[in-house]
């Protein structure tokens, strides 16, 4: 039987999450152009591990190269980041009634706990924000995977849900919307764990139809600028 041996952290792996980061969190903002040796200077990074975790941004639809316009974080327009939400409103809700009829009682109790993390986060963050990182430390990545729906699941965390997750956090900074989209985690979570497909499938996509009613707010106050 082979034994699998974990790959080691390289530098690449240290530079390309660094700047997932620095562009989830709004420090590198959507339409930002980049460049190697600012990147190098501003992250602490060498110019080696910081192209080839450039070409793995891009690959992700995080980074786009045009010729002659260099290197820029991806945008959206206002109009497109709406569209985003309404297609998550459908598809996660569907994610969410398949999660209750198939994750196993492990899993829901391992999403509890990650609930229970991040709500120490955002109590760190003295309420006002609410970052997640990818993957299994992500409350959508984890019902997504619990769907067991593969189509379902390859759509959801291909390129939408990098792009998604861009803009998540910078509207989880409203005064109040990081307790309440924890609750509301926890309303889908229970829906999950009671089986109700129905239920958990009404509160998802209520909870990201509240989610682009803020973005549509904040718009139209000037506070979100695309």
């Amino acid at each position: 039987m082979l034994e699998l041996v974990p790959q080691a952290y390289t530098r690449a792996d240290e530079a390309f999450d660094c700047l997932q980061t620095a562009i989830v969190k709004g420090d590198l903002t959507p339409g930002e152009k980049i460049g190697e040796v600012e990147l190098c200077s501003r992250f602490n990074l060498t110019r080696g591990p910081l192209r080839e975790a450039l070409g793995r941004l891009e690959s992700r639809g995080l980074l786009v190269r045009r010729p002659h316009a260099g290197v820029k974080v991806v945008s959206v327009s206002a109009d497109e980041l709406i569209e985003l939400y309404r297609i998550r409103e459908l598809m996660e809700g569907l994610a969410a009634r398949q999660a209750a009829e198939r994750m196993t009682d492990a899993e829901i109790a391992a999403l509890r706990a990650t609930l229970d993390t991040h709500e120490t986060m955002i109590e760190q963050a003295q309420g006002q924000a609410y970052y997640q990182a990818e993957g299994d430390y992500d409350f959508h990545h984890r019902i997504a995977t619990g769907s067991r729906n593969t189509k379902l699941t390859q759509m959801l965390l291909g390129d939408l849900y990098y792009m998604v997750r861009m803009y998540r956090y910078r509207l989880s900074t409203s005064s109040g919307r990081p307790h309440m989209a924890l609750g509301e985690h926890r309303n889908i979570v229970d829906a999950i764990a009671n089986r109700d497909g129905e239920l958990a499938e009404f509160l998802m996509k209520r909870h990201i139809h509240a989610a682009r009613k803020n973005i549509e707010q904040k718009i139209r106050d000037g506070e979100l600028t695309i």
